[in-house]
């Protein structure tokens, strides 16, 4: 079973950045979309933004232009850079993991906390 960490969580004020790394433990067809997930307290788990393959990625209207989805393939890694962090942007964030874009994601990360201050 794949598994996943996340790391590059932490404080930042607003408009700071941060760079958040989802390490696979090993490249399978299960890794081909990887995603970004953000869980506020009190809220549901939202859908931040997944890559494809090499390099299709889209993203939620609340994060697109601010934060980018990219991944190393050498590494088995994929990376969540966000920018401009607003206060809404405070979350755990979760990486997850599926074979296809038409397939739930089964494997999924612990997560890791970011919190933006003012």
């Amino acid at each position: 079973q794949v598994q996943l960490v996340e790391s590059g969580g932490g404080l930042v004020q607003a408009g700071g950045s941060l760079r958040l790394s989802c390490a696979a433990s090993e490249r399978t067809l299960n890794t081909q979309v990887m995603a970004w997930f953000r869980q506020a307290p009190g809220k549901e788990r939202e859908l931040v933004g997944r890559i494809i393959g090499s390099g299709g990625t889209s993203y939620a209207d609340s994060v697109k232009g601010r934060f980018t989805i990219s991944r190393d393939f050498a590494k088995n890694t994929v990376y969540l850079q966000m920018n401009s962090l607003k206060l809404e942007d405070t979350a755990v964030y979760y990486c997850a993991a599926s074979p296809s874009p038409l397939i739930a994601y089964k494997i999924w990360g612990r997560g890791t906390q970011v919190t933006v201050s003012s």
